[in-house]
């Protein structure tokens, strides 16, 4: 009965591990290909926007990366969100790359401890092999079809956010800014952000960037919340950050409630 409870109460937690909500978004017009990868054992869809009146010059651009960047999936919305952006110069011109799911739940989750979560995502260290994947496959894939600066980052939600999270904590290298909304740091009992303090004494010189955010979901917004206060007390002089509370904001509403303000913030220069 105690695990009956227990599983109820986190059931909302878990559905963190899917991403089933469709919009009907006009998709952008956008380059596809296919990349095989070693580190997955698979062969993966690449979705590319570029700006328009950069298609045909050959100036270079920084990179945006996105998991969950399935047509299917949050590309559209997103790249669109960036063209509307760059267009009225809230931005300047960035190259969207959208990485289309197979597995997300192994892809996006790094290892467990915990036998529960099991249920719900792998218990190993998928995050690894798709960390590894896009910075010594997908990379330089994009440097050779693309005009690309050195600058690049990375944007998402969910379970995503915590990739991006992890990312960020563990390799902050990797990118140069990072934004993560309500990312799913109930994960392994939240051990990251428990961590949080910890990683960030041992952080790299790199000049970095994070932007991330809480919705009202509970089991989200008190570790959130906790690596803000993390943050305020222990952030590197070299990382730059901006924390975004939504309590009025649900779980399944905030990477669209808050993916404008979250670009226009992370990408002109401060």
């Amino acid at each position: 009965m105690k695990k009956l409870v227990y599983l109820l109460f986190m059931l909302p937690i878990f559905i963190g591990c899917n991403k089933d909500t469709k919009f009907n978004d006009p998709i952008p017009d956008h380059d596809s290909f296919t990349l095989v990868s070693q580190h997955l054992n698979e062969t993966r869809v690449i979705n590319v926007w570029i700006p328009k009146e950069f298609k045909t010059n050959n100036t270079a651009l920084p990179v945006i990366y996105m998991p969950d960047g399935g047509i299917e999936e949050d590309f559209p919305h997103i790249a669109n969100t960036i063209a509307a952006l760059v267009e009225n110069k809230s931005i300047p011109p960035i190259i969207l790359v959208g990485i289309e799911n197979t597995d997300r739940r192994r892809d996006l989750s790094g290892a467990s401890q915990e036998k529960e979560d099991a249920k719900y995502c792998p218990l190993t260290d998928g995050a690894k092999n798709f960390r590894a994947f896009i910075t010594s496959e997908l990379f330089p894939e994009i440097n050779k079809r693309y005009q690309t600066t050195n600058k690049k980052g990375i944007i998402g939600e969910s379970l995503a956010g915590l990739f991006i999270m992890e990312t960020f904590l563990l390799n902050p290298e990797i990118f140069d800014f990072y934004i993560a909304m309500d990312p799913s740091l109930w994960w392994n009992n939240h051990s990251l952000e428990k961590n949080t303090p910890n990683y960030l004494k041992n952080f790299t010189s790199k000049k970095t960037k994070l932007w991330f955010a809480g919705s009202g979901a509970e089991d989200v917004s008190v570790f959130t919340n906790n690596i803000e206060k993390y943050l305020l007390s222990n952030a590197p002089e070299n990382v730059i950050w901006k924390y975004c509370n939504e309590p009025n904001e649900k779980h399944s509403t905030i990477f669209r409630a808050t993916k404008e303000k979250a670009l226009v913030w992370t990408l002109n220069a401060k």
